[in-house]
């Protein structure tokens, strides 16, 4: 019976030995993806930041423009009101010139300019396009529109987020595979000194603990996820 009971205790410790090490070897590579998760993150948030910066450069620059535009409404009216046809004329191809050098695309179809012109007369095309109401009207009240500048910096940025999120997985992920190793090393520990007590009944109380150990530890083991996309055939592929 003492004979069964040694092999036994060399295969657990032979078994436990390697789940030892694979354990090890997963936690490291979970470890090895948190960090490069974490580096993808910040080099996302990074890009995100400057691309939002770039979106609120080029939101106060519209802005400005859209400024200098009613200004410029604002004098075609006046010079309408006072029936003054030279200051008319002049307003309006200040309008007319500044819409078509600075105007971009987005907010043209926003404020409903086209450059499709019914005339070529600038004044004419200036006063036909204030005649529609979306033309009075402010385009940075358009959420779409806004929203529009800031698209490329809330991808990057949700990029970012998930792959924190990811490294955040890996984190947890690593310290499970890190207390698997430790109940494994409890495990290789009992069964050492299992051959070291001359009661027949101390050694099973000490053999039944580990493999109580050795099973909770293997069992909880399997329910940790893989590092994302591990591949255990890709180690082994020709180079």
């Amino acid at each position: 019976m003492e004979r069964i009971l040694e092999i036994v205790v060399v295969i657990m410790l032979g078994i436990t030995a390697l789940l030892t090490a694979w354990a090890s070897w997963i936690g490291s590579l979970h470890g090895g993806n948190q960090a490069s998760n974490y580096a993808t993150s910040n080099n996302l948030a990074s890009e995100g930041n400057s691309e939002y910066n770039a979106g609120v450069q080029s939101m106060m620059q519209d802005m400005l423009l859209w400024n200098e535009i009613s200004d410029l409404q604002i004098d075609i009216f006046f010079a309408q009101d006072n029936e003054d046809a030279a200051a008319l004329a002049q307003s309006a191809n200040k309008l007319y010139f500044k819409i078509n050098d600075n105007l971009s695309e987005e907010m043209a179809s926003v404020v409903g300019w086209s450059w499709d012109y019914a005339s070529d007369d600038p004044t004419e095309i200036v006063l036909a396009w204030m005649e529609k109401e979306e033309a009075l009207v402010a385009p940075f009240t358009n959420e779409d529109f806004t929203a529009a500048y800031f698209e490329s910096a809330n991808a990057l940025l949700a990029e970012s987020a998930a792959a924190m999120d990811e490294g955040g997985k890996d984190n947890t992920n690593g310290d499970a595979y890190g207390l698997v190793t430790v109940i494994y090393g409890v495990v290789l520990f009992l069964l050492g000194i299992a051959g070291s007590f001359k009661s027949e009944r101390n050694k099973y109380v000490i053999i039944a603990i580990s493999l109580v150990s050795f099973l909770i530890a293997t069992i909880y083991m399997f329910t940790i996820p893989m590092p994302t996309g591990f591949s255990l055939a890709s180690f082994f592929a020709a180079k």
